[in-house]
């Protein structure tokens, strides 16, 4: 059973940072894409970074300079440091990841970010 363990989200302040970390287990077979989407309240789904298994990036237009994706294919794991946080930055963070053959989506369980004062 593949699985996507989140961790390290939380409350912080505007200007702050914090950096999620993603786990997955429970398969050996090849992310071709890995990445964390967000959702806030009424808002639909978006990506925020995305990273092939070859270290391809893809950011979204908010995001870029200020949150950065990192892989470790060994360790099965993907993180996101994100600084200089915007009270629109309040979502909730999933992490992504895709397998193919067989074209597989798994997602996370979803952890909460609020930037707030």
């Amino acid at each position: 059973q593949v699985q996507l363990v989140e961790s390290g989200g939380g409350l912080v302040q505007p200007g702050g940072s914090l950096r999620l970390s993603c786990v997955a287990s429970g398969t050996s077979n090849v992310f071709i894409r890995m990445g964390w989407y967000r959702q806030a309240p009424g808002k639909q789904r978006e990506s925020v970074a995305e990273m092939t298994h070859g270290g391809d990036t893809i950011y979204a237009d908010s995001v870029k300079g200020r949150f950065t994706i990192s892989r470790n294919n060994a360790e099965n794991t993907v993180d996101l440091q994100m600084n200089s946080l915007k009270p629109e930055d309040t979502a909730v963070y999933y992490c992504y990841g895709l397998q193919f053959p067989p074209s597989r989506n798994y997602w996370g369980q979803g952890t909460q970010v609020t930037v707030s004062s």
